[in-house]
């Protein structure tokens, strides 16, 4: 081979100064240069593929805020109208799978409809806390002199309203209780007696950014257990015992302990109306 050619031949043969400086990086760096001025293709992949980017959906907030729009309901346009239709029916079947087949029923569904609803009955019993937690907004504009109230009487005021939300089921309340105290359904019903503790001091105008924001709404949420309990029972007129009653505890609220006991007393009470009221359907307990 002549003598031009060959060194041609070993220049081709040798390795390019790109493909040197690319495959190791600390050569990369000092032959910069020489990278910036030759153009390189992409390497085939050698290893797995990535995985795709997700952003999921962001969690539900569980606090107020005043520059984002509310949370949408958890309940569908379906369920919300046999849930409402049911809800109709609760103070003579209770909160039972028949409220919920007569609700269908008048809402225009099918009584198999029912089957959207996995909770069963404690779906009507979420509807009726989900409800009537929400429409205190629209109540504290009818409360009396709510506007010059002090903090203190605009919480008792609105828990009021939520207690005699309660007034046209309250025969039927020991039961949904007995429901709430299943094991399945303590978180979601403890999850809503923190919500709509959240709920009263919001709209009462509380500001706090200090750890009594995490106080108050557990000494409310005591409280507003204890009162509801106590309603269950109270045979006075316009449940005035109640209302009473409601005003020795927030006059008594303050520690955290006696917070932490009355939700004690709630879950133990709750408990215990669950096996009464299996017993009563014959179950061997």
């Amino acid at each position: 081979m002549p003598p031009k050619r060959a060194a041609i031949a070993q220049v081709l043969l040798r390795p390019s100064a790109v493909t040197t400086a690319a495959s190791h990086p600390l050569r990369a760096l000092r032959a910069g240069s020489i990278i910036s001025r030759a153009p390189t293709s992409p390497s085939p992949r050698t290893g797995p593929t990535p995985r795709s980017l997700s952003i999921s959906p962001s969690r539900p907030r569980q606090y107020h805020s005043t520059t984002h729009p509310p949370p949408p309901s958890p309940f569908t346009p379906t369920e919300s109208a046999i849930l409402s239709a049911a809800y109709a029916h609760v103070p003579t079947h209770g909160f039972t799978p028949s409220s919920l087949a007569l609700g269908a029923r008048a809402a225009g569904y099918l009584d198999i409809s029912t089957s959207i609803f996995p909770e069963g009955a404690f779906s009507l019993i979420r509807w009726h806390l989900y409800t009537q937690r929400t429409a205190l907004a629209g109540k504290k504009d009818s409360i009396a002199g709510f506007e010059s109230m002090g903090l203190t009487e605009r919480v008792e005021a609105l828990t009021w309203e939520r207690l005699i939300g309660n007034k046209d089921v309250v025969g039927r309340w020991q039961e949904a209780l007995a429901i709430m105290a299943q094991p399945t359904y303590v978180p979601a019903s403890v999850k809503e007696l923190a919500q709509l503790a959240d709920e009263i001091w919001y709209l009462a105008g509380d500001v706090s950014v200090d750890p009594t924001w995490y106080t108050k709404r557990a000494s409310l949420s005591a409280i507003y257990a204890a009162s509801e309990l106590f309603m269950t029972n109270d045979r006075s007129p316009d449940f005035s015992e109640t209302r009473q009653f409601l005003r020795r505890r927030l006059s008594e609220a303050g520690e955290i302990g006696d917070a932490t006991s009355s939700v004690r007393e709630w879950l133990s009470f709750t408990a215990s109306a669950g096996v009464n009221v299996l017993r009563s359907k014959g179950v061997p307990i």
